[in-house]
């Protein structure tokens, strides 16, 4: 059993109201961190108690400002190594430039590469993220990391639905992997868009691979960006005769006018995770948010006390279906 004295969780700005989530899950409070910035803009962290000897986890979505979010990662983690922290857990519940995870032309970074080297050398023990964009970003750590799925947050919610004539479909090859996993669980057919990327943040579909006439559509991605792939394949899929769509996706970058071209291609209801803050004007009627806290929670509690975390693969996650740990009242 986990000792509660040697373990303090704390937050950087990237998503606050996520990390008071997962804190209030565990029973703990977060940490006392003063966040600042000079006047030229440099970011100022003051840890405000003791660390000492203690595991420390800290969250931190390095979304939009996504730069901005790094260097304050970076800088806490500096501070907390530096105040003789014995081990700094960082979670990313949405990790940042992992999309350039690999040279697909000449002369371009590996973003994921340079950040994963970046938060080694400022002193991370271990990482946690949820929902790689891509399963090799694993290999780019040279510390521990676990990649949690969200997949059965989203099976959860959907199979209240009582949904009937279920297909589920990759929104391109590239989610494949997750999408059939989805299909297992609800011992669906699976469907295939396959499209063409001319250019970053533009899509086009091709094709598609599979029936769907007369069908409930469940469309599963790891990210919406712009919302041009997932609103081109909805459209697509409706066209094919899809009778309802649903579109997954556990990070809801949302960038330019995604909600509106959403709620433009006749889709029934977009569910995406809380891994990223979603200001007033995203949400709608459309929009289903749901919350990855008890899954980062209860793999904070499986890490600290030595218990396997890919058992979270395995269970259908949940505060119900989980065999918690701690006693969480």
């Amino acid at each position: 059993m986990a000792n509660y004295d040697e373990i303090k969780i704390f937050s950087g700005s990237g998503n606050l109201e996520l990390s008071r989530k997962v804190a209030k899950y565990i029973g703990l409070p977060l940490g006392d961190i003063a966040l600042s910035n000079f006047a030229d803009g440099e970011i100022n962290v003051q840890i405000k108690e003791s660390v000492r000897g203690l595991d420390i986890f800290l969250i931190q979505s390095t979304c939009r400002p996504v730069n901005e979010n790094y260097m304050e990662l970076l800088i806490i983690v500096d501070a907390l190594r530096r105040a003789s922290a014995r081990s700094i857990n960082v979670i990313t519940p949405y990790f940042g430039y992992a999309r350039q995870d690999r040279k697909a032309k000449g002369r371009e970074p590996i973003t994921a590469k340079l950040m994963a080297n970046l938060l080694t050398a400022a002193g991370a023990s271990r990482m946690v993220a949820v929902d790689l964009h891509s399963g090799q970003i694993q290999g780019f750590f040279d510390i521990p990391l676990d990649n949690l799925s969200s997949l059965f947050i989203f099976y959860n919610y959907l199979k209240k639905k009582k949904l009937t004539e279920v297909v589920i479909a990759s929104p391109d090859p590239g989610s494949i992997a997750r999408s059939r996993s989805l299909a297992e669980e609800f011992q669906a057919p699976l469907a295939v868009v396959d499209k063409r990327r001319p250019l970053p943040n533009a899509s086009e579909v091709m094709n598609v691979i599979g029936e769907v006439e007369g069908k409930t559509v469940i469309m599963l991605d790891d990210m919406i960006d712009t919302g041009g792939t997932a609103a081109q394949a909805a459209i697509e899929l409706r066209n094919r005769g899809a009778k309802d769509m649903y579109i997954c996706a556990t990070h809801a970058v949302f960038s330019g006018d995604a909600i509106k071209k959403l709620q433009n291609c006749g889709v029934t209801e977009v569910i995406v995770t809380d891994t990223i803050p979603l200001s007033e004007n995203s949400l709608s009627p459309e929009l289903t948010v749901l919350s990855v806290a008890p899954l980062i929670g209860e793999g904070i509690v499986r890490i600290v006390s030595h218990s396997s975390i890919s058992e979270l693969f395995e269970k259908k996650v949940g505060k119900e279906d989980i065999p918690s740990l701690f006693d969480h009242t």
